[in-house]
Order: C-alpha cells, then sequence, then structure tokens
C-alpha cells in the first residue's frame, strides 16, 4: 500500500517557491511548480489550496503571476505544513468498536490510542525541527543536481533558472 503523499508534495512546492523567490521569481505558475513535480497544475492547485486558505501562500491571476509564498520560508516548519495538508490523526483506531467481550477487542482501543498519541507527538516534535528554509538550504547543498545536457528545469547544476525547459533560455 502506497503512503499518503500530500506533506511532500506541499513541501516540494513550498522549496521550489522559496528558491524561486530567492532568484528573483516572486511568483511560478501551476505549470512551472507541476514541472518540478512531474505532475499535472490541476493536480498542485488542489494540492496547494490548502496552503493558500491557511495564509502561506497566496495566488494572483494573470500576467506575471501565479503561487507565491506569503510567509517567510524561515517561519513555516514542516510540522505547520503537515497540520494543514493532513489535519486529522495520523494513526487512526478502528472505524468500529470491536467486539467487547473478546479479550483483544476489549482493550485494544485504549492501548494502541496512548502509543499511537506517543508517536504523533514524537512525530511532530520532529517536523517542527525543521523550517522549509532548512529543507531548501540541506537539498541544495546535499544533493546537488549534476550538471547534464538534459536537466529539464535548470540551466546549470545550482538550478539557476527555476522554471521549466519551455522557459528556460
Amino acid at each position: 500500500m502506497a503512503g499518503n503523499s500530500r506533506l511532500t508534495v506541499a513541501v516540494h512546492a513550498l522549496c521550489w517557491l522559496t528558491l524561486a523567490k530567492r532568484r528573483g521569481r516572486p511568483a511560478l505558475t501551476s505549470e512551472e511548480i507541476a514541472a518540478s513535480l512531474e505532475s499535472n497544475p490541476v493536480a498542485v492547485r488542489r494540492a496547494l489550496g490548502p496552503l493558500r486558505d491557511a495564509g502561506l501562500i497566496t495566488t494572483e491571476h494573470g500576467p506575471g503571476g501565479g503561487w507565491s509564498l506569503r510567509a517567510g520560508p524561515a517561519d513555516i516548519t514542516v510540522a505547520d505544513v503537515h497540520a494543514i495538508v493532513e489535519p486529522g490523526p495520523a494513526l487512526a483506531l478502528h472505524a468500529h468498536e470491536p467486539r467487547q467481550t473478546c479479550p483483544v477487542g476489549y482493550g485494544i482501543r485504549p492501548v494502541l490510542g496512548d502509543i499511537y498519541e506517543e508517536a504523533a507527538r514524537a512525530f511532530t516534535e520532529q517536523l517542527s525541527r525543521h523550517t522549509i528554509d532548512d529543507v531548501l538550504d540541506t537539498l541544495l547543498r546535499t544533493r546537488p543536481l549534476p550538471v547534464t545536457t538534459s536537466a529539464a528545469t535548470t540551466r546549470d547544476r545550482t538550478g539557476e533558472d527555476p522554471a521549466p525547459a519551455s522557459r528556460a533560455g
């Protein structure tokens, strides 16, 4: 079973918007973000809607418009993003009450509930240690894009032009 990728997609898009802003591009279109994600613009708009609704990013229509950061990437933690795109519990108990006359069914929910709460606290604590700036800086430092002649979204190994190949010059 594949895991949920909403958090990963959201953090990826926020890092891409941060890189673009650092390089003088205040906004990226859904198409540009989709190119980096190897996705489609409709999926990007759907994924970024909750971040816009929460005030982390904004959209402008028309020439020069697109998605842009509203909050500072040094102030946005991965835990903040997780809370927005995954507002429910990370781990869930049974959809219905187990049989209460069963020795396992009777006690499983409170025991697992405590374990899941402890795991959720540790998970959130770990995510809160990393900002969008941290993620972007780490990936640029530790995973630089190799120099190739077919890099679809950059001019050089540092990603100097955060635009798809159709706009890169």
